[in-house]
């Protein structure tokens, strides 16, 4: 063997002699540590604790949110043709079937003319068949061609006056005219934005409310709105909607349903909000939401008793925030552990944290 394999298997020999004494000393020290644990495991759990007592509960709560307004719609055009008049603007209040503009109808006219006429020669063709019918003039299927034909005219002469009619523009709904996209002497086609119409004589608060809050709503329940640009002003309202599912940040969607006929203070797209007052509720037992094993579904706490936590079965009542009501199976008194539950099993000697 050369000098230079021998230095080699010495290095090598070397490197195996360190790692094998790193292995024995963190060995060691394991061990050690496993002896302390073991030690202190022998020794009382340190938890915290609360007497338990009555507290009054409080449901009331406010929500933030915007007002929407109670119908808002875009009238379109449902013929083509030139604007010849307007007679509204943006900013005037207009009524349910008002006359917002006209649209030239002149073809239109014609149309139906033709349609009324072409009505009136099918009835009098009609007659004669029915006519000569009776003489054996003209067949069966000739008479039932020139009923269906008096059919098809009067059919025609209603859309035609239909169309002819849909010439004035008329609001569909009571409101404020928000916008007007239409110029006199422009020329529009089917489907082309006309007006923007918005009902503001009543608004809509949307706000949220979570799981333990909606709980205790109800529809038609009277709120208090308030408003940050007339703070100096109230305003009522009522519940007219509570989501029966909560959304992507689990709350439930709430409108609350406002009048604004007097003066039209507010408008939509402002911010308001909502206050939920409650009747004055009985004091009740309460603990923390942290006492219960796991969550407040396990029904579930430890109580201290003689330094020691006894495990006790419960009835979980109403979520009050970071509070749960106790309906059963604690007393006005006793103690309950509200940290360190996750060391603990019935029996287990615990020490109270100062």
């Amino acid at each position: 063997m050369t000098k230079k394999g021998i230095i080699s298997i010495v290095a090598v020999l070397a490197t195996l002699a360190l790692i094998i004494a790193v292995l024995q000393k963190n060995k060691k020290k394991n061990a050690e540590t496993t002896a302390v644990v073991a030690e202190g495991s022998t020794g009382a759990v340190a938890v915290n604790v609360e007497k338990v007592a009555k507290s009054d509960i409080n449901l009331d709560f406010s929500s933030n949110g915007t007002f929407a307004s109670n119908q808002d719609l875009t009238l379109s055009a449902e013929n083509s043709g030139r604007v010849t008049r307007i007679l509204v603007d943006e900013g005037s209040r207009v009524s349910k079937g008002q006359v917002l503009a006209r649209i030239d109808d002149e073809l239109l006219d014609v149309d139906a003319q033709t349609a009324q006429a072409n009505y009136q020669n099918a009835l009098r063709d009609l007659e004669r068949y029915e006519s000569s019918f009776k003489t054996g003039g003209v067949t069966r299927q000739e008479l039932d061609n020139a009923r269906l034909k008096v059919q098809t005219e009067k059919s025609k002469v209603q859309s035609a006056s239909r169309k002819s009619n849909d010439a004035n523009i008329k609001a569909p709904i009571s409101g404020i005219i928000n916008k007007r996209f239409i110029e006199q002497g422009s020329y529009v086609n089917p489907g082309a934005q006309l007006f923007e119409i918005v009902d503001v004589s009543k608004l809509k608060l949307k706000v949220t409310a979570n799981e333990n809050q909606v709980v205790n709503l109800r529809m038609g329940d009277r709120v208090m709105i308030k408003s940050n640009v007339f703070p100096n002003s109230s305003f009522g309202g009522r519940v007219s909607f509570i989501a029966p599912k909560a959304d992507a940040s689990l709350n439930f969607p709430v409108e609350v349903e406002v009048s604004n006929s007097s003066g039209s203070q507010l408008k939509a797209g402002m911010y308001g909000t909502a206050v939920f007052d409650f009747p004055k509720q009985n004091a009740a037992l309460t603990v923390p939401r942290t006492a219960f094993v796991g969550s407040v579904n396990s029904n579930k706490v430890y109580v201290l008793e003689n330094n020691q936590a006894k495990e006790r079965q419960v009835t979980a009542g109403r979520i009050l925030g970071d509070r749960v009501e106790v309906l059963d199976g604690i007393k006005e008194g006793e103690t309950v552990i509200t940290s360190g539950q996750i060391n603990l099993v019935d029996g287990t000697e615990v020490q109270v944290v100062k």
